[in-house]
């Protein structure tokens, strides 16, 4: 292996566990999702990087819920606020 930022070869793997929240209002109440990847750690500079496993990708762990409905609604002007009254 070999470091991205200083091309190092003194790289060295760890065993982690990393919580992961999902960013919606709707889901605040999920508990954390806690994958175990291994951190690959740069000796020299320091450079960390980890993968998720392929079976939480493909379980679709990360993937947004629902798209977020855009709502088609014009404001109303002042102007057809006059015309209306």
């Amino acid at each position: 292996m070999v470091c991205a930022k200083c091309q190092s070869t003194a790289v060295s793997v760890i065993p982690a566990e990393i919580r992961l929240y999902r960013n919606f209002p709707r889901t605040l109440s999920h508990p954390p999702m806690t994958p175990s990847p291994d951190i690959q750690v740069c000796l020299d500079c320091g450079w960390s990087e980890f993968a998720i496993p392929r079976s939480w990708l493909a379980a679709g762990w990360l993937r947004p819920l629902r798209p977020q409905p855009v709502s088609n609604v014009t404001p109303i002007t002042r102007e057809e606020i006059a015309i209306a009254s």
